[in-house]
């Protein structure tokens, strides 16, 4: 179903939103998974580690008033394999509203160097950070398509794929990084014409355990070095950025990259 492109799509009253990457307490999914429940979405919460988000998912549908009508899920599953994809889609497809947004935050770091890289190590990166970006896409977008309202893809990069690598995660996390900017604006040219944008965001330092463990002080001092802002980010700080590219507002942001790191890299 191709869209009417002249006008703005309104979303359905009851709209779910899909977000991997949920699992860890002190990531930056759980922040975006309270943050669009609070603001009316029903929210997928999707991670590898499925006994983790279920957990989570009943915490905050105890803290839901019954009046809300919102549900929230957890859901296990493995970006970078097919039917792990496919069962957790048919999940979402059984018990939650309208799929209107995909909001990809699956990712694993890798800090080993160009040289030891081996062909096991950059076959795992790619297949997280790059193909499990785009099973979501496919599956999420399939739906919107469907759905006949449009919808909003929000993917992750990071800055390192700009400089090339970091204080944690280096050359091969930057290549997959670097390619799931390309693949955002692939999916944002493809999918336009359904009413479907494709943004993807490039977060710095940010306090979570993917830098490698909770931060020190000292660490988070020599990450600020080069920051304006003179610190680290905070995870509410990108999911603020997350609800409102799923938003209805956004609905003329497409294909862009949009860096999260207190101004350390400008263009």
């Amino acid at each position: 179903m191709t869209l009417e492109t002249t006008t703005i799509q309104p979303f359905p009253a009851q709209r779910t939103a899909l977000v991997t990457g949920a699992g860890a307490p002190r990531g930056i999914g759980r922040r975006v998974v309270r943050k669009l429940v609070s603001e009316g979405w029903n929210v997928a919460a999707a991670d590898i580690d499925g006994a983790a988000v279920e957990e989570f998912a009943a915490e905050l549908n105890a803290e839901l008033p019954a009046e809300s009508g919102l549900k929230v899920i957890g859901v296990g599953v493995d970006i970078s394999d097919q039917d792990s994809v496919d069962a957790a889609f048919e999940r979402v497809d059984a018990e939650m509203p309208q799929l209107v947004a995909l909001v990809n935050l699956a990712g694993i770091p890798s800090p080993h160097s160009i040289f030891e890289i081996t062909s096991e190590i950059w076959d795992r990166v790619m297949d997280v950070n790059g193909k499990g970006t785009l099973l979501m896409i496919q599956a999420a977008a399939k739906r919107m398509i469907d759905g006949g309202v449009g919808g909003r893809i929000v993917n992750t990069a990071s800055i390192t794929a700009l400089d090339g690598g970091g204080t944690f995660s280096k050359t091969g996390y930057a290549a997959a990084k670097a390619a799931v900017q390309g693949l955002t604006r692939g999916a944002a040219r493809e999918l336009g014409t359904y009413g479907i944008t494709a943004n993807v965001i490039l977060p710095g330092p940010i306090d979570t355990d993917i830098m490698g463990g909770t931060l020190t002080d000292e660490r988070k001092a020599g990450m600020s070095a080069n920051i304006p802002l003179q610190r680290v980010g905070q995870p509410e700080e990108v999911a603020g950025l997350i609800s409102f590219l799923i938003s209805e507002d956004s609905s003329f942001v497409n294909g862009t990259s949009i860096n999260v790191d207190g101004g350390k890299h400008m263009h």
